[in-house]
């Protein structure tokens, strides 16, 4: 049977029964191919869309009176982007693939019957978007108050973090699909000062690059840089009651 990405990565945290993987699976029945620049939905547009990353990144940014574009999370393989929909009928920030990306697409008001069926669902995907919600908060602060080096040492280190909690290989390294302009607008520095950054981190013996892909030489010496918390694998489920089914 074909699995559903989300059913994959809810798994992590809770074991799923049967029926909730299929209920889960039914919310995919849409998948789309998305070029690298395309937008999914822009900011203020109605949506009643969600969407589940099968392949590729996205992000999620949103543009400044100034005409600066701010990059506020990145969405890997396995996440949930969009889920903002479910408090506004319309979008507060626009994502973008960042690579050549497929997605699977969840209409808003589908959710509502997998949530009555299996509530236990919801409490997870509750637990789950207040956890993203504690992750963005730490980016506030890495690049609000920290040095340029520690905001890009946090995006390289959380990237490597959230790929391997996912399953994703990373034994070559990570891939770096973000130009130096994307990588400018999450961590807020030019794009010449991000070549700089990653210049020093790879003359520190911190990092290498080759092939597009980056190979994180020493994490904990990186992660301290970053001042980066692991909140990943760390989520409390033993709230959670059984599965009723």
């Amino acid at each position: 049977m074909e699995k559903s990405c989300l059913a994959e990565r809810l798994g992590r945290y809770l074991h799923l029964v049967e029926s909730e993987r299929r209920a889960l699976l039914e919310l995919e029945e849409v998948e789309r191919s998305v070029p690298r620049g395309t937008v999914l939905r822009a900011e203020q547009s109605p949506t009643r869309e969600l969407y589940v990353v099968r392949k590729g990144w996205l992000y999620s940014s949103m543009l400044l009176a100034d005409g600066n574009r701010q990059i506020l999370t990145l969405h890997l393989p396995g996440e949930l982007a969009g889920e903002t929909s479910l408090a506004w009928n319309h979008a507060p920030f626009t994502i973008t693939a960042a690579t050549d990306a497929t997605v699977r697409i969840i209409d808003k008001s589908a959710l509502r019957s997998l949530f009555e069926r299996h509530p236990r669902l919801a409490m997870l995907v509750h637990a789950l978007t207040q956890a993203e919600r504690v992750m963005l908060a730490d980016r506030l602060a890495s690049v609000g108050r920290t040095s340029a080096r520690a905001r890009v040492a946090a995006l390289l280190v959380d990237a490597l973090r959230r790929l391997r909690a996912s399953g994703e290989p990373i034994e070559e390294g990570i891939p770096l699909p973000l130009t130096q302009e994307e990588i400018g607008d999450a961590t807020g520095l030019t794009a010449v000062h991000v070549n700089r950054m990653i210049r020093q981190l790879a003359e520190g013996g911190l990092i290498s690059r080759s092939n597009g892909r980056v190979r994180i030489l020493d994490e904990e010496r990186l992660a301290a840089i970053a001042n980066h918390i692991d909140r990943y694998g760390t989520i409390d489920t033993g709230w959670l009651p059984t599965a009723l089914s």
